[in-house]
């Protein structure tokens, strides 16, 4: 199969798009950060903010991993339409499959940072579940 200039042209706007949600997803933990030191600085001993942070140091590597992965996958893509346009077709085929490999990497990252997240909400809501099954025993006694 002979690589077109427009099958990496494609897969370059994919990866803009997925910086963009990568840019934001660390944002928003930016926020989240500030946020939990606060709370820290008021409670330091608290269980749920240590294991927070924890989970958050955890979360900001992963991020920032995804990102170097999606930057090499959006560089080798650059590079494969260059080779495409000077016609080195081998090159630019194994370039292609560099950046779909290094965007399959960004991708796995990420959904195991997801997975990281959902676990870190959860730990969230079983503080506020174990303070409602109080409230619902207390109430169920009477």
């Amino acid at each position: 199969m002979e690589l077109q200039l427009s099958t990496p042209a494609l897969l370059f706007s994919a990866i803009t798009l997925l910086m963009l949600a990568y840019t934001n997803r660390f944002l928003a933990m930016a926020n989240l950060i500030r946020g939990l030191h606060k709370q820290y600085l008021k409670a330091p001993d608290e269980k749920v903010i240590i294991e927070q942070i924890k989970n958050l140091k955890k979360r900001v590597n992963m991020i920032k991993n995804m990102q170097i992965f999606g930057v090499l996958s959006f560089l080798l893509c650059v590079a494969c339409m260059f080779l495409l346009y000077q016609e080195i077709n081998q090159a630019a085929n194994i370039t292609f499959m560099g950046s779909m490999l290094s965007l399959l990497v960004s991708l796995a990252i990420s959904l195991s940072e997801i997975h990281i997240s959902t676990n870190a909400l959860n730990l969230e809501l079983s503080d506020m579940v174990d303070v409602l099954s109080k409230k619902a025993d207390k109430s169920s006694r009477f």
